[in-house]
């Protein structure tokens, strides 16, 4: 987990771009909600910095914090209402479904810190291996890597990476099988 310190000139100019995304987001991203507009949406996340594949489904209810830190690869889908709290990278390899209401979270606080004014805000990528899926309502916690071809229950809680095909649920996340 890296310990963030941005420098001034570095926090205001992610600070506008967040302002420009958001004003983006509500106006032109949010409002196209049929499968028609896909295109579009992805065009928007281009622009502002997303790596991410044609084929890829983004749905115009996805609440995704910072574009430039979001890559998704073919034939991957971020579903209804999904929040990607991207201050660190997110990364969405091949044919991963995100189901609705799921929440990635790349960033937490250093509870050593906590008398700082900014609390100690760390950060660290999360990492969806090809063929996984995270079923709905399921939070993914900061520096997790969910492994090639694993499920992640509904409403599960996932602190720790997930072993390739397996499958866990609960809250903390446990296995429960092998695919």
């Amino acid at each position: 987990m890296n310990e963030i310190e941005y420098p001034e000139s570095v926090a205001l100019s992610i600070k506008a771009k967040r302002a420009v995304w958001n004003i983006v987001s509500v106006f032109l991203f949010r409002p196209f909600v049929t499968g028609l507009f896909r295109s579009w949406r992805i065009f928007l996340l281009r622009i502002f910095g997303a790596h991410i594949d044609k084929t890829c489904n983004v749905y115009a209810s996805v609440r995704i914090w910072a574009p430039w830190n979001l890559e998704m690869h073919r034939g991957s889908c971020l579903g209804p209402d999904v929040i990607c709290y991207n201050q660190a990278k997110i990364v969405i390899e091949e044919d991963v479904v995100v189901s609705q209401y799921a929440y990635l979270c790349t960033a937490g606080h250093d509870t050593n810190g906590m008398n700082r004014a900014d609390g100690g805000l760390i950060i660290s990528p999360i990492i969806i291996k090809k063929g996984a899926w995270i079923g709905t309502r399921a939070f993914i916690k900061m520096g997790v890597i969910v492994g090639e071809n694993a499920i992640v229950g509904a409403t599960a809680s996932v602190y720790k990476d997930v072993p390739d095909n397996m499958i866990v649920g609960g809250n903390p996340a446990q296995e429960i099988k092998r695919r």
